[in-house]
């Protein structure tokens, strides 16, 4: 069934890229013939315009290109996306509610013998090799000033380590408080890492240079998301060249056909594994394979679980988890008004009552991810408008437009969660400080970026050594750059790893990975 499926999706989004080493063929002309007739049916078949111009291989490719797009459903989907309530009744008013009490928790007030028990009971399905990870990985960093996968960057530790690296090193860390509370070796805990076209072979030789940070190639899966084309302002395909349409990333939501076209569901389900943990690489902070969050979700028994944190204000730009006409769902900022937004908890009426701040941090259990095929063709498409240089059909020539010419076609991670039974839907709310730092901007704007998120693994080490009892101390009054801890010392807490810091001074900035100084 699962191979079916693939073939269906395979037309829904272009193929991952065809073997390497096969040779070019050119289609024969009963092939191309049909072909032309799909795409003129579907008012696309200007792509083949320059066709004839191309050499065997060019051929080739585009022929193969345009076989794995199925031009009538981007044109329904389109349609769909830029005309959302055609399909729909008469609009109603949208009822919100925070989330019910039955599924929510909270780090900040949750008892310490609750916390305990989750992370006691998440770190033995970690223990059992029930646990795997997604890594949503597809971003370049481009704001950031580079053209490398953002999981390269640097953030400017002392260290000098990537994002990559931090969070690989977790994991490796989980595995060995795995293997030392149930007193075996060799506890895995697999890693897919989902790219995109631009920074799959990038990341596979980040990976590969670094030898997978100790993890084991077998153990660390690097997969690529779905493409779709982008799309004219006037609905038409549009070209990147004479033999090459243009294409974007179909957004972090292609998570879930990607786990299908690429086999890794098949892979998780080979191994045994029950719960995954999904996050973004952009969270600097980001406890990968949280046992507390993977104990609490399985405590309930739920299929979908997401980790938010509290809410600033009422200003904060951020998107909320919350009930939207009795259904879990997220809300952008810019979708709420200021009468919701600055509404106070009855209960508690110094915060605000919608402040479920999503972090894009989510749970899953398995058995739902085994439920893919039939739920994912009614995920929505959003659309991005955006300015996509392209090829004049009618020139020939290669345009940069000044401003937006045309759609990109996204799908968004959360966008799943109406579908979820809400007994089935679970949320945990954390704090910020220890667990969410984005990285987005580029240096020196000053907000979510890399010295907003050096600056926060440096406090909470500095937090983590006065904690277990060390001292640190800087060159001056002036210097707060804090301390580094290497979670291959300390995956989460002082009280984890750092007994022998208790009556050390340490001076900042520094760096603590080895177990004595």
């Amino acid at each position: 069934m699962e191979q079916a499926f693939n073939s269906i999706l395979e037309k829904l989004h272009i193929a991952s890229p065809k073997d390497e080493g096969v040779p070019a063929k050119e289609p024969n002309e009963e092939e191309l013939k049909a072909l032309k007739e799909r795409y003129a049916k579907a008012g696309q078949e200007h792509v083949l315009a320059f066709y004839d111009e191309l050499d065997v291989a060019g051929k080739a490719s585009l022929y193969d290109q345009l076989s794995d797009i199925n031009p009538e459903n981007i044109n329904a989907i389109t349609r769909r996306a830029l005309n959302p309530s055609s399909e729909s009744k008469e609009p109603v008013e949208t009822k919100l509610e925070p989330l019910p009490e039955s599924a929510v928790a909270s780090i900040l007030d949750s008892k310490t013998e609750d916390i305990g028990s989750w992370y006691s009971s998440g770190l033995d399905l970690i223990a059992e090799g029930k646990v795997a990870v997604v890594l949503m990985a597809g971003g370049q960093g481009t704001r950031l000033g580079s053209s490398a996968p953002k999981g390269c960057f640097n953030i400017g530790l002392p260290s000098e380590k990537s994002l990559f690296q931090i969070q690989a090193e977790r994991i490796y860390k989980i595995q060995q408080l795995a293997e030392k509370r149930h007193e075996k070796k060799n506890v895995v805990l697999p890693w897919y890492v989902m790219t995109s076209g631009p920074t799959r072979r990038p990341t596979e030789k980040f990976f590969q240079d670094h030898d997978y940070f100790g993890l084991g190639k077998d153990n660390v899966v690097i997969f690529e998301q779905g493409v779709l084309p982008c799309i004219s302002n006037d609905g038409k395909i549009l070209l990147e060249s004479k033999g090459k349409v243009a294409v974007a990333p179909d957004g972090n939501g292609g998570i879930y056909q990607a786990l299908l076209t690429s086999n890794v569901r098949t892979d998780m389900r080979k191994r045994g594994i029950q719960h995954v943990h999904a996050y973004c690489v952009d969270n600097c902070l980001v406890k990968v394979a949280d046992p507390v969050f993977i104990g609490f979700a399985a405590s309930k028994n739920v299929d979908v679980a997401t980790k938010v944190v509290r809410k600033r204000n009422a200003k904060e730009p951020v998107g909320l988890i919350l009930l939207k006409d009795g259904k879990p769902d997220v809300m952008e900022y810019s979708e709420i008004d200021s009468a919701t937004a600055e509404a106070k908890d009855t209960k508690q009426p110094d915060i605000l009552k919608f402040r479920a701040a999503n972090i894009v941090n989510h749970y899953y259990s398995f058995r739902f991810l085994e439920t893919i095929e039939h739920w994912v063709h009614q995920l929505p498409h959003h659309v991005a408008r955006k300015k996509i240089p392209y090829l004049d059909t009618e020139k020939g020539e290669v345009i940069k437009p000044e401003k937006p010419n045309g759609i990109k076609l996204e799908q968004f991670v959360f966008d799943v969660f109406p579908m979820i039974a809400l007994d089935k839907f679970a949320s945990l709310e954390v704090n910020r400080e220890d667990e969410f730092s984005p990285l987005k901007n580029a240096k020196g704007t000053g907000e979510d970026d890399p010295d907003t998120s050096r600056a926060d693994i440096l406090l909470q080490g500095t937090k983590w050594v006065q904690s277990a009892g060390g001292i640190v101390i800087s060159e001056s009054e002036a210097d707060k750059s804090g301390v580094e801890i290497s979670p291959l010392i300390s995956y989460a807490s002082a009280g984890e790893g750092l007994e022998f810091l208790k009556h050390k001074t340490i001076k900042s900035p520094a760096v603590i990975d080895v177990e004595h100084i």
